[in-house]
Order: structure tokens, then sequence, then C-alpha cells
């Protein structure tokens, strides 16, 4: 059964689409046949994974949710055989809007994915930095849910709402969905202050911390301009290894 995972945070600039990206590319390179979900209107998880936004204008996310073609239709083929995307651009932007009067809107996602025939052994979704329409259908899509949580001073800012948020969905709209894990990123070694967020966020959290972490990589932060998940820009490097780790740890720790 396939297992379908949402990286959520409304920070931005906290990882959620290298997260998404690289840990989608990595379940692909450990023989995981996956989907990866660009639900943000920047269609960073798109161009990052080497899709040129500009075959992409008529057909993609914005035109499943609206009902012109089926999700199966908008799905292309990435450089890991194993791993497809479902590309996004501009075209989402309105479309809050748009659904604002739909009944069920909340639940348009899922239906989608419902109707997915493909086998598919994980589907990663990409959210945007915000709680809104595109978010929320994603939680409600989903089985489990990845926070990405930067190590700086604001951290902990605004996770409460994130996880109020995640609890009405999961009274009223999803009872299945659960935390996969909050993820520590963007971790500095030279930087006291980022050791000292990281103790916190494990005194508090405890187990739901992941006990992989991203740190800080140059290699990392490059990957996206060449549109190459870092296993393919630089298998060797520390980022490629952290969400390999993160993959198995994922995979083999009960965690979905």
């Amino acid at each position: 059964m396939r297992k379908i995972i949402c990286i959520a945070n409304q920070k931005g600039g906290v990882g959620k689409t290298t997260t998404a990206i690289n840990l989608a590319a990595s379940l692909a390179a450990a023989e995981q046949k996956t989907l990866l979900i660009d639900c943000d209107s920047q269609g960073n998880a798109t161009s990052g994974v080497g899709i040129d936004k500009s075959i992409i204008s008529k057909k993609n996310l914005y035109h499943s949710l609206i009902g012109k073609f089926p999700l199966k239709d908008v799905i292309i083929g990435t450089q890991l055989p194993l791993l497809d995307v479902v590309p996004a651009n501009q075209d989402l932007i309105g479309i809050e809007i748009e659904f604002v009067a739909l009944e069920n809107r909340e639940k348009r996602l899922r239906n989608l994915l419902n109707t997915l025939d493909m086998a598919y052994d994980f589907v990663i979704i990409d959210c945007p930095p915000s709680l809104g329409f595109l978010t929320i259908n994603a939680l409600v899509a989903s089985d489990s849910l990845i926070i990405p949580l930067q190590c700086e001073y604001f951290a902990m800012e605004g996770l409460g709402h994130l996880l109020n948020t995640v609890k009405l969905v999961k009274t009223r709209l999803n009872p299945s969905l659960g935390l996969a894990g909050i993820l520590l990123t963007m971790f500095d070694t030279r930087n006291l202050l980022s050791h000292r967020v990281t103790e916190d966020v494990r005194k508090h959290l405890g187990k739901k911390v992941f006990s992989t972490i991203i740190h800080r990589s140059v290699r990392l932060s490059e990957s996206p301009s060449h549109g190459l998940p870092i296993i393919l820009y630089d298998v060797r490097s520390r980022g490629a290894i952290a969400y390999m780790e993160l993959a198995q740890e994922l995979m083999t720790n009960g965690r979905i």
C-alpha cells in the first residue's frame, strides 16, 4: 500500500522543497517507486528535478485540480527511473479563490490520488509556505506529515499553530493523519545556536524528532540550479548522505 507524506511548515525558507525533492529522490534510489507532487505555485520542486516549466504550461497540477485532466495525464518522468513528478507553476496562485464556493474543496487532491491507478510505494507532497487551501488539501490527502524545522532562533515560532491545524484536520477531515516526525534542517556545526536549538527541540519533542539532521551544505544549495536532486549532483556530499539516511529512517523505524 502506498504511503502519502506531505512536507509542510507555514514558515518559508526552512527546507520544505529541498526535503521534498531529496527525500523523494532518495526513496527512488532505494528502489521505492515514488511520486513527487508539487503543490506550490512557485514550482521549485518541479524545476528542482529538472522539469522545464515551459513544457507544463498547459498540463500541470492546476489543470487536474480544476478537472481538465486526470492526475495520471500530468505526471512526468525524471532522470531517476523510479521517480515521477506532478509539476506545478504560477497557475496555482488563484485556485483558492476559484474554489471558494466549491463543496468538499479540501478533499480535491485526495480524490485525485484515489483515481491514480499507478503503483507507487511513496507519494511525497511539497506544500507552499502557508496554511491555505493547498496545504490543507495536502494534509487531508496524506497518511503522515514531516515538518522541517530550521536550526535557528525562531525555529519553534509557528510550530504550535501548525500542530493545532494538523489536530483540526485530523479531527474533522482526515482521522488517519499522523506525524512522521520533525526534521531539523540547516544545522551549522560551527554555530553554537544550532546546537542549542537542537537540544531544546529534542528536549521538548523527544521521539517526534528524526535522528537524521540536515546540515547546511553548499552542494545541497547548488543542486536545484542544475535541476538535480543532490544524489545526482554529488552523491558523496554530506547532504546526499543525510537524505539517504532520512529515507532509511523513514522506512525502517516505524514512522509511517
